[in-house]
């Protein structure tokens, strides 16, 4: 499980270090850095994707991404931050680690070549794998600065391995030896199995509604539109009780199936009050957004990590207790983050009558345009971290 994600530079994120549980939700007021959070853990799995600096560069490269605060000891409850001349070097940093398992942080830059027209993408600066809850010298396993990357060996001395990286490339899409760098490609399918639901779409023209050729599927995709053929899956390898029960609760009474017809899937509703099941594009876009939950959650495949941004929209306050029981019985299998602006939510996952046991909550609060954590007052108070040095 992971334990602690660290963020340094990133918007209002300016350095910050949460520790995760089996399920953890963040919530805040809008403007908290909420939206933030979720994208940093985004940009951390895309580093095994190869697409982190193309993603910074998509959110107006790093100058429009970094923190634009001051650099150091301006806030103060109740005071005003006081502005300084930035000294030290341009960085976004990103990090994650587990007290018995890998840890992975990247640093990202400015680049050095002024005169390039991919002025908005970052450089990968450094890169380091490590074991333990922090990273540290001594349990440093894999470093990558600049683009040169070493490996330590049994006897523990640094092995070069690779070629020579490009600024805009992660060692964890580049490097792909198991026997020389094992710690590398366990990281990068880690980061690869993570799992993101944000946009799911329940509008008019919404891919869910539709009739499609379905193959069995085992993740929902991210825009929701194989919804019918993860369905179907989930109960042909075993889940369909599971499914039919969450139905159910939300649904006194009604029950999804899917139509088959010649390898072309449609999702229907049935409800005993009705004469004929409802097709999915009749379907409101509350229940639909529902049903597209419950094939994200009852996966037969439950990934190491799922991150939900704002589950609760477009749902009737009445669905939310259904919701948050369905998230809980997720974190059965897989770590669960919840990022919501639902306070009802939020309460029915930390304090419902089946809260998983290792469930954390952190609140949000922006003070001089700094994201921090509500109820932590000094260094102390968080988990410890330390960022590898350039």
């Amino acid at each position: 499980m992971i334990e602690t994600v660290a963020v340094e530079g990133y918007r209002s994120l300016r350095g910050l270090v949460l520790p995760l549980g089996g399920l953890t939700v963040v919530t805040g007021a809008n403007g908290t850095g909420k939206s933030g959070v979720y994208r940093a853990l985004r940009l951390l799995a895309e580093c095994a994707l190869g697409g982190a600096v193309g993603a910074v560069a998509r959110e107006g490269g790093l100058r429009s991404t970094l923190w634009a605060g001051p650099e150091r000891g301006t806030r103060r409850r109740g005071g005003d931050a006081q502005g300084t001349v930035r000294s030290g070097p341009v960085a976004l940093r990103l990090g994650f680690a587990s007290r018995e398992d890998l840890g992975y942080a990247v640093d990202l830059g400015l680049p050095q070549d002024g005169g390039s027209p991919f002025m908005l993408d970052p450089e990968v600066k450094v890169e380091s794998i490590w074991s333990g809850p922090f990273p540290r010298p001594a349990t440093t396993l894999v470093e990558r600065r600049g683009p040169a990357v070493r490996v330590r060996d049994d006897e523990g001395a640094w092995q070069p391995v690779g070629g020579r990286l490009r600024p805009f490339d992660s060692m964890l899409s580049e490097v792909v030896d198991p026997t020389g760098a094992p710690e590398v490609v366990a990281v990068r399918e880690r980061l690869r199995g993570w799992r993101f639901y944000d946009h799911l779409r329940t509008d008019a023209d919404a891919p869910a509604r539709r009739v499609r050729v379905g193959t069995r599927t085992t993740a929902l995709a991210h825009d929701g539109g194989d919804l019918a053929a993860a369905i179907e899956t989930a109960r042909e390898l075993g889940r369909g009780q599971e499914l039919d029960d969450a139905v159910a609760e939300a649904f006194p009474g009604a029950r999804v199936v899917v139509r088959a017809d010649d390898g072309r899937f449609a999702l229907q509703l049935e409800r005993r009050s009705l004469l004929r099941p409802l097709d999915a594009a009749e379907l409101s876009d509350g229940t639909l957004r529902y049903l597209l939950w419950v094939a994200a959650l009852l996966t037969p495949r439950p990934p190491e990590l799922m991150v939900l941004n704002e589950p609760e929209t477009s749902l009737h306050p009445e669905l939310l207790p259904a919701l948050a029981r369905l998230v809980q019985r997720a974190a059965r299998d897989t770590q669960v983050v919840v990022v919501t602006h639902s306070d009802a939510l939020a309460a029915a996952l930390v304090a419902g009558p089946q809260t998983v046991p290792d469930t954390q909550e952190v609140r949000l609060l922006l003070e001089q345009g700094e994201t921090v954590v509500d109820g932590r007052d000094g260094p102390l108070d968080q988990p410890a971290w330390h960022w590898p040095s350039r």
